[in-house]
This record gives structure tokens, sequence and C-alpha cells, in this order.
């Protein structure tokens, strides 16, 4: 029988540990990641975001924490961030007519200008469909942040900007990323708009 007070304390502990080895591994990745933001913010240029499943949803999170607003302290305008994971149509239409592995490259194609910045999201680092919107936005002159997990699989070394939670576990990864995503929002609020 599951002891289940022992699965939520070795969960919350290993959730915790799992943030101070993030602590420990990625502050200059977190670092790069908000100052390019920030840079492509300051020339007037957008964020696009990409996932599947539970870092689909992170996608459309982020991306209304940017466009919305995190802090409340801070009035600001809108900055541009399009969660390419939120258009059933448009991406039913596209698994249907170009296959699942092409949705989200035809959304770069169609919406990443030069000097826009694709934050791919991948627990694995090894998703078809990411791999392919990342050489789009290469061959758009897009900047590429990656949020990844374990060894960063083949997105490690493709993205420009890597943040790879260092955990081999989903769960623990995309709780990370979502940490992660609130600390970039912050800092991109106050170092645009902060006092």
């Amino acid at each position: 029988m599951l002891d289940k007070k022992k699965f939520i304390i070795d969960s919350l502990n290993e959730s915790a540990e799992t943030k101070k080895k993030i602590l420990d591994e990625c502050i200059d990745d977190i670092t790069n990641a908000v100052d390019i933001l920030v840079e492509a913010y300051k020339k007037g240029n957008k964020l696009l975001l990409c996932g599947n499943g539970g870092s689909a949803a992170d996608c459309q999170h982020i991306a209304t924490e940017l466009m919305i607003r995190l802090s409340h302290k801070i009035q600001r305008p809108a900055l541009p961030a399009i969660a390419l994971t939120t258009d059933t149509s448009n991406l039913t239409a596209g698994g249907n007519d170009i296959g699942f592995e092409n949705v989200f490259a035809r959304n770069v194609e169609g919406l990443g200008n030069e000097g826009d910045v694709l934050l791919a999201i991948s627990t694995s680092g090894n998703s078809g469909n990411i791999i392919k919107a990342v050489e789009t936005a290469k061959v758009k002159n897009m900047k590429v942040i990656g949020f990844l997990g374990g060894n960063g699989g083949k997105l490690k070394q493709m993205v420009n900007y890597p943040v790879t939670i260092p955990s081999s576990n989903v769960q623990r990864i995309q709780e990370g990323h979502i940490t992660v995503a609130h600390i970039l929002c912050e800092l991109v609020e106050e170092e645009l708009y902060g006092k």
C-alpha cells in the first residue's frame, strides 16, 4: 500500500532540491534569457512560444504574464507574446494538412520576424515539432531561448540560450520551467518599466 504522506514529503523534498540545483547551475543562463528578451522588446520585437502538453500550457501562461502583467506594482503597456499552442483550428488544420511535426514551424514562418525571440519548451529537448520550429526560427534570424530538462537533448546545442533544469523527472522539470518563467517575466518587467 502506498504511503501517501511519505510520497508527498518525498515529492516536496525533490522539488525543493531541484530548485536548489537551478540556483547552483542556471543563474547565468536565466540572466542571458532575460537580457535577450529585454533587448528584443526594446527594439520593438516580440516573443513566440511553443511546447507540447504541459509545456503548451506553460506557453499560454508565460505569454499571458507578458501581455497582461505579472507584478501589480508596475503599470506598463502590453509586451507582445504569442503562444503558438492555443489556436485549435490552426493546430488541427496544420496537423491534418502538413503534419503535426510542422505545426509550430509553420507558425514561426508566418509570424516570426528577424529580431524576434522564440521560447522553445521541451522537457526532453528532443521533441520533433519543437526542433523544426527552432530550425525555422534560425532561418528567420530569430534568437531562441530553450527551456529544457535533463541533459537538454538535441535542442541544447540548437538554441542560443538554453536553460536546462537539472532533473530527469518530468514533473520537477515542468515545475522548474514555470519558476524560471516567473523570474524571467518579473525581471523583464523590472528592466523595462521598473523604477
